[in-house]
C-alpha cells in the first residue's frame, strides 16, 4: 500500500475532517473485530455537517457483494434523507473506493469523497482507475486522498498479514 507521503502534497485537511476519517478509522476497526471483515470503514457527512450514515465492510457476513463500507454508509445516508441522491454530501473511507463504489457515488450524486491509503490494486478514484473524474458522466466529484492514509494502511496490511499466517 501506498503511504501518505507517496501521494505527494495534496489538500491540507481541516481538524474536523481529521475527526471523520478517525471515526472512519474506528469504523475499520469494529469490521474486522466484531466480523472478521477487511478493516474499511465509511460514513457519509450531509453539507450541513451532520453525520448521515455509516457503515464498515459487511460484504462476507451478509452474503452481499455489494456490502462494502461506501455502499452501506450511503443506504444509511439515503435513509436518513429519505433520497437516493446524496447532494452535497461528503463521504469519508479508510481506502480508496472501487470502481463500484466510486459508480455509486457519482450515481447519488456525492460532492467529495475523502479517502485514507490509495488502493493500488482496484482502486478507482486515481490509483488504477479515475472514475469519478470521467468526462462523459453528467456528475463530477472532488476526490482527496491520504487523511491518515498510513493509519489505515497499516490496518489493511497487519489484517492481510494475519489471514495469509
Amino acid at each position: 500500500m501506498p503511504t501518505e507521503s507517496d501521494l505527494g502534497p495534496g489538500p491540507a485537511f481541516t481538524p474536523s475532517e481529521q475527526g471523520w476519517m478517525q471515526r472512519a478509522l474506528e469504523l475499520a476497526d469494529r469490521a474486522e473485530r466484531e466480523d472478521d471483515e477487511i478493516p474499511v470503514g465509511a460514513l457519509v457527512v450531509g453539507p450541513d455537517g451532520v453525520l448521515l450514515g455509516e457503515g464498515w465492510n459487511r460484504n462476507i457476513g451478509e452474503h452481499d457483494p455489494s456490502a462494502h463500507a461506501e455502499i452501506v454508509a450511503m443506504r444509511g445516508a439515503g435513509r436518513a434523507l429519505g433520497n437516493h441522491r446524496l447532494v452535497g454530501c461528503t463521504l469519508y473511507v479508510t481506502l480508496e473506493p472501487c470502481a463500484m463504489c466510486a459508480m455509486a457515488m457519482v450515481h447519488a450524486r456525492v460532492a467529495r469523497v475523502v479517502f485514507g491509503a490509495s488502493d493500488p490494486k482496484t482502486g478507482a478514484c486515481g490509483s488504477v482507475f479515475d472514475l469519478p473524474a470521467d468526462p462523459r458522466h453528467n456528475h463530477r466529484l472532488v476526490v482527496d486522498g491520504g487523511l491518515l492514509g498510513d493509519q489505515a494502511g497499516q490496518r489493511l496490511r497487519a489484517y492481510f498479514r494475519r489471514k495469509r499466517g
